[in-house]
């Protein structure tokens, strides 16, 4: 069992790094390295940004990742076209999964909506079966509703 995150910590860390800084890209890969940094038992931490059709990959910390990712396809797509947060405690049980690191066991992925409008999804990876739990959903919902609000 891994042990709880400071999320208050993680908020307040991430703020300082947006304080002032108003690009999504350079906040986007600023928060990627902060969480895989420092939440343990992670193996990719990223972005995926709508481009209008589908899912792009963008800032990331981990190995290589699918570069395009289809709305309802894999985890990332189902979240995306659902709006909705997805947890999967195993991800080889997930209809449609797409493997993109072999390694990978289990995946959080949070919808980033702003004014109403798909920007795109903050995927987070683990090598281990159930890593995630509600605290982490919370968690991180709140470490993208504070990104969304950083950049113009």
């Amino acid at each position: 069992m891994m042990p709880d995150t400071d999320y208050d910590s993680l908020l307040a860390q991430a703020k300082g790094l947006f304080d002032g800084e108003h690009d999504k890209i350079a906040n986007a890969a600023n928060l990627s390295a902060l969480v895989y940094n420092t939440i343990p038992g992670l193996n990719w931490v990223g972005f995926y940004f709508f481009d209008g059709k589908e899912l792009v990959l963008g800032p990331f910390q981990g190995k290589p990742a699918c570069i395009r990712i289809a709305l309802n396809k894999g985890v990332c797509g189902t979240a995306a076209a659902t709006r909705r947060i997805q947890r999967v405690d195993d991800v080889h049980t997930f209809d449609g999964h797409i493997a993109c690191d072999a390694d990978s066991n289990s995946e959080l992925v949070v919808p980033l909506v702003r004014n109403g409008e798909l920007v795109g999804v903050w995927d987070v990876d683990s090598p281990l079966l159930a890593r995630f739990n509600p605290e982490d959903e919370v968690g991180m919902q709140a470490l993208c509703t504070l990104f969304l609000e950083s950049y113009k």
